[in-house]
C-alpha cells in the first residue's frame, strides 16, 4: 500500500514551529483549555464568538494540534449523539507554556496588570482594605 503524501500544510509546519498569537479570543480559549478540556460551545462561550470550530482552526493554523475527540452522549430529546470536546496535547502545551514565558520576558502581562488593577478598584469600591 502506497504512503498518502504529506500535504502542504504539514510539510511547512514543522513540530519545532514557535507559537504565538495575539488575538484576544485566542487568548480566552487557551487560558481555559489550559485548565480543563472544552466542549465546542464552551469553545464559543469562552471566546466570546459562535464559530469556535474555525478559531480552533486558526490556532491549528498557528502550530497548534488542539484535537477535537467525539464523546458519546444524550442530548436533550434522549437521543444518542456526539458532541466534540478540545483539549491541548502536552506538545501543545509545552508550546504555549514556552510562549508565554517568553511573552512575559520578567515582566507583568498587560492582561494580568489589567485585571489586577480591576481587583484593586472593586476592592476600594467595596470598602475592603487592600
Amino acid at each position: 500500500m502506497k504512503k498518502r503524501p504529506t500535504s502542504k500544510n504539514e510539510a511547512e509546519r514543522p513540530d519545532s514551529a514557535k507559537f504565538s498569537t495575539d488575538n484576544p479570543r485566542h487568548l480566552r480559549v487557551l487560558a481555559a483549555a489550559l485548565r480543563r478540556s472544552l466542549p465546542r460551545e464552551q469553545v464559543d462561550r469562552e471566546a466570546g464568538c459562535s464559530n469556535g470550530p474555525e478559531l480552533v482552526a486558526e490556532l491549528r493554523r498557528r502550530g497548534l494540534e488542539f484535537p477535537c475527540i467525539r464523546i458519546e452522549a444524550i442530548d436533550r430529546d434522549g437521543k444518542p449523539c456526539k458532541p466534540g470536546v478540545y483539549n491541548l496535547t502536552s506538545k501543545d502545551r509545552s508550546k504555549i507554556n514556552r510562549w508565554l514565558a517568553s511573552r512575559q520576558k520578567g515582566g507583568i502581562d498587560s492582561t494580568l496588570a489589567g485585571l489586577l488593577a480591576f481587583a484593586a478598584v472593586c476592592a476600594v469600591l467595596l470598602g475592603w482594605s487592600i
